[in-house]
């Protein structure tokens, strides 16, 4: 049990859709081990709700057996389960129709001094039919939050949409559109390593830093998401949210404090700077693949077409692409952004590459001398690697080498990792909206995204093929080579 855990107020939390495999999977392990470490109160309630038909000790033992799979601790889990799910009910439901919705808001308004949080874990086309019907029975109060799963609109005309909608029955405030990227530990930690720490921020800038990249590679392939996912492909559904967030959590300028206007007042800057891909660039500047069968997990994986039951597919499962960040501290620094399904690697992460030194005062027999580079990662093991120069112990004369000064944060602290959505569910209890996309934030985030689409819809070029398990097409390799530089695979320098 953490002893820097801070207990929430009673809260009624209710989970659209709340059978499906995110609230399994995810949202309600999140809960347990929010509860198990005491920050959750016997007097809150857990509603899932979905259009099936089934009684609350069937869904308690639905959940008990998600527990049973997403937690470790099984010490913990044989102590806690029981109390957790007394807090745990089910109702049926149906978002686009009236029915049940009476008892469904006198249920909630048995209790009235609770905070109440509406997740919705649904598809984006009934997000407009629960917000309304919620409004309808006056459950959007001041005490109301709201919680929106991406993909928020598939281009930016469809994103005003939603939020026109839920905007409607919501003050902003009361939204929280939510990426379990920025819930990450690493991505906390680079406001700390950048602002509570005088050695980084003054170097944090075109004159030190060389370029960026940021990677995120998962080695599945796109499982039961083929009808979604064929919809929307990685640029949609990476690139426009987890991707683009990282990015402004790298490039922002110091914001005046943590409050979460401050916060994300500096990340719509950066978007609001990123230099346009459009039809004139986007062959220079972007790759987008797709993958083929190949070995993949220790065994032969299928390829996207055969994954997808289809004969054809002009979908993307990867993305490469350069982005430029046009003002005075990034002038001139590229980000290189790339995302893939079947890579070889489960790995986010984030490269600072500095410059090279200057002049070297080591003669030729030292070996050559690498630039820094700072090494944030966000999974699966999270931490901070620093590479430096130093000698290598022992006679014989100078010798440099490269060595990293490796923290990873569960050795350091000595404490299991939180999930994400451990922190973002009780953030959305306590009101705090650092950690979640402002509505500005989202709509200028598809304005950039938009003319890539449109240039690729235009072309007559198809994603181009890579063997599964592999780092994505040889473009993505000369996209960032042209440049002089080279990706930064696997844990070495």
């Amino acid at each position: 049990m953490s002893t820097h855990a801070k207990p929430v107020a009673a809260f009624d939390l209710v989970i659209f859709g709340g059978t499906g495999d995110l609230a399994m999977r995810k949202l309600l392990p999140a809960l347990f081990r929010r509860f198990a470490d005491d920050q959750i109160p016997l007097q809150s309630r857990i509603l899932g709700v979905a259009r099936e038909t089934q009684s609350d000790d069937d869904y308690r033992e639905r959940v008990r057996e998600a527990l049973d799979k997403a937690v470790n601790d099984k010490q913990t889990l044989a102590d806690k389960v029981d109390a957790f799910l007394d807090l745990v009910s089910y109702r049926p439901l149906d978002a686009t129709n009236d029915e049940g919705w009476d008892d469904f808001a006198a249920l909630l308004n048995e209790v009235d001094d609770h905070v109440r949080v509406f997740y919705l874990s649904t598809s984006p086309r009934i997000f407009v039919d629960i917000c309304r019907r919620l409004k309808q029975h006056d459950l959007n109060g001041r005490g109301a939050r709201v919680v929106i799963e991406k993909p928020i609109g598939h281009d930016y005309s469809s994103a005003t949409e939603i939020n026109d909608a839920v905007g409607a029955v919501f003050d902003e405030n009361q939204i929280f559109r939510i990426d379990h990227y920025l819930g990450k530990e690493t991505v906390q930690n680079l406001l700390a390593l950048r602002f509570a720490n005088v050695l980084f921020e003054p170097l944090w800038n075109a004159a030190h830093i060389d370029h960026v990249q940021i990677t995120v590679a998962e080695t599945v392939g796109v499982e039961q998401r083929g009808p979604y996912y064929d919809t929307a492909g990685a640029l949609r559904d990476m690139v426009q949210n987890h991707l683009l967030q990282l990015l402004c959590m790298v490039a922002m300028e110091p914001p005046a404090s943590l409050d979460s206007d401050a916060v994300r007042d500096e990340k719509l800057k950066v978007l609001h700077t990123l230099k346009p891909i459009n039809a004139d660039n986007a062959g220079q500047a972007t790759v987008r693949g797709q993958y083929r069968a190949g070995a993949a997990n220790g065994g032969s994986a299928p390829g996207y077409l055969e994954d997808l039951g289809q004969s054809s597919s002009d979908t993307e499962t990867f993305v490469a692409l350069k982005a430029e960040v046009c003002n005075w501290r990034w002038a001139g620094v590229p980000f290189y952004l790339r995302t893939g399904k079947r890579m070889p690697e489960r790995v986010s992460e984030i490269v600072i590459q500095f410059r090279d030194i200057p002049y070297s005062i080591f003669d030729a027999g030292s070996g050559s001398i690498m630039a820094n580079k700072l090494v944030l990662r966000l999974q699966p093991d999270e931490g901070v690697k620093l590479w430096l120069m130093a000698k290598y112990p022992g006679p014989g004369g100078l010798r440099l080498q490269a060595v990293p000064l490796d923290m990873s944060f569960a050795e350091a602290f000595g404490v299991q990792q939180p999930d994400a959505y451990e922190r973002l569910l009780l953030d959305v209890v306590r009101g705090n909206l650092t950690l979640f996309m402002r509505r500005d934030e989202v709509e200028a985030a598809w304005r950039w995204i938009d003319p890539i689409l449109a240039a690729w819809e235009r072309s007559t070029d198809s994603p181009r093929p890579y063997a599964a398990g592999t780092w994505g097409p040889s473009a993505s390799v000369a996209l960032i080579e042209r440049d002089g530089r080279t990706w930064h695979d696997g844990d070495g320098q």
